[in-house]
């Protein structure tokens, strides 16, 4: 007998856990099923894993290596990896592997290259669990491998997991899950999640040197503030000409002299403020008012409103696709948005439909679409829809990566501004009035030797 843990679902929605002794682990499935519970996941604890060496990482070349040397016909035995004393340890202290954007994309174009070798969905998961390194996806792979063993869909088990996979990822599985092309949507996944690692790498390159730059600045100015200053002071009293030290730089020390002596004061502001905002933009008037402002802010605004949009109209796009209703599409897609001012404006566009208006209009009344998306809508709504989508979603990709070069233009622009006036500011401040101390010096020396 072999011992297993167990998560369910029970039928009014309750997880439940247990630990039992059984045979197999389809011997375990059907009680449960028989006792009305709905497995999620299920581990034998006491079976033998292989462990896989950290050496290097397996990508697809390695799969291909599994399709040529292993029988398809054959299901592999349940010989998953077993947790070594560093590993538990490093899930307790929550240490243990995150997954990320790369874990699922490689998942994915896996997955997707032995369902294309006429692997079935329990023999790919099994292949892959084996050859995966990062131990937490393990885990959640061994869940969807426990479902699909339960005879249960594999979007449904991701769906407990919609922090790890995005949710039009997981509605992009489900479409090719129940219309029975499910390579054709691992297909898609795989489009879908290389066009968004390289707008994270391209944004990443664009904010990093540009936030380093900023910080480096502030830096200089507060190290050059606290040493400048002084000094300059200094000089000046020892030439004897305290009293004429210019007005801005009176005005700058005696600031700065009053926050170092009252620093709590300012401290306990800028905390009260920070708070203040942290507490207004949890509450449903003030997140509205925040996410409206990341759709209006400047420089970022409108990509942040493609990128969300784009998603709906993909999502959409799909679940047209797929035989639904603009209605029911459009219902489903919202999920792929988590901004309260989209949110709001897909709400409007329901009830126009239940009315008998049009969907559009609330995003044209919005502000925030331009006309050319409006328009292309309206054209699809009176030709097809779904060829129109299509163009639009490629329109929108063009846009998105116009806009991105935008920003690489003109964010570095706006910085070198911003440290070109503190630089300016400085040397108004510190720089000028050290010139003319030793300016003045140096003529009333000329004049003595003369």
């Amino acid at each position: 007998m072999a011992t297993f843990y167990y998560r369910a679902l029970t039928d009014d929605g309750r997880i439940v856990s247990n630990k039992v002794e059984e045979g197999n682990r389809l011997t375990l499935v059907n009680k449960l099923k028989e006792n009305g519970l709905h497995p999620i996941s299920i581990q034998q604890r006491n079976a033998k894993r292989t462990k896989v060496l950290k050496k290097k990482k397996r990508n697809i070349s390695d799969i291909q290596d599994v399709l040529e040397n292993v029988n398809t016909t054959v299901i592999l035995n349940d010989n998953r990896r077993k947790l070594s004393v560093k590993d538990k340890i490093n899930k307790y202290l929550g240490t243990e592997d995150k997954v990320t954007e790369r874990d699922i994309s490689i998942f994915t174009q896996n997955f997707y290259l032995l369902k294309k070798a006429n692997f079935n969905n329990v023999h790919a998961l099994t292949t892959i669990i084996d050859s995966t390194e990062n131990l937490t996806l393990v885990e959640i792979l061994e869940d969807i491998l426990a479902g699909v063993e339960a005879g249960d869909y594999m979007y449904k088990t991701m769906e407990y997991y919609s922090n790890i996979f995005p949710y039009i990822y997981i509605n992009m599985i489900r479409v090719g899950e129940l219309s029975g092309s499910l390579e054709n949507a691992l297909l898609q996944a795989i489009e879908y999640l290389d066009s968004s690692a390289k707008i994270t790498k391209k944004l990443k390159g664009i904010l990093i040197p540009n936030i380093a730059q900023f910080a480096l600045l502030i830096v200089m100015l507060f190290v050059g503030t606290l040493y400048a200053l002084p000094q300059v002071d200094k000089v000046f009293e020892e030439v004897g000409t305290s009293a004429k030290l210019p007005g801005i730089t009176i005005w700058f020390q005696g600031v700065v002299n009053a926050m170092l002596k009252y620093w709590p004061i300012p401290t306990m502001i800028i905390v009260g403020i920070v708070a203040g905002i942290i507490l207004y933009i949890q509450t449903p008037k003030g997140k509205y008012r925040y996410h409206y402002f990341k759709y209006t802010m400047p420089i970022f605004g409108k990509l942040i409103f493609s990128l969300d949009f784009s998603r709906l109209m993909k999502a959409m796009l799909l679940n047209l696709r797929n035989g639904m209703r603009i209605q029911e599409a459009l219902d489903v897609s919202k999920n792929v948005v988590n901004n309260y001012v989209m949110l709001s404006i897909i709400e409007n566009s329901l009830k126009n439909i239940l009315i008998g208006e049009s969907w559009i209009t609330p995003f044209e009344r919005s502000g925030l679409a331009s006309s050319m998306i409006t328009e292309m809508l309206k054209i699809g709504m009176q030709t097809d829809l779904t060829e129109m989508m299509e163009k639009l979603v490629e329109y929108m990709q063009i846009d998105i990566n116009i806009t991105l070069e935008n920003i690489m233009k003109t964010l570095p622009q706006v910085m070198y501004a911003i440290v070109g006036v503190v630089l300016i500011f400085f040397v108004i401040v510190v720089v000028v009035p050290m010139i003319e101390v030793y300016m003045g010096n140096f003529l009333f020396d000329a004049y003595l030797d003369t």
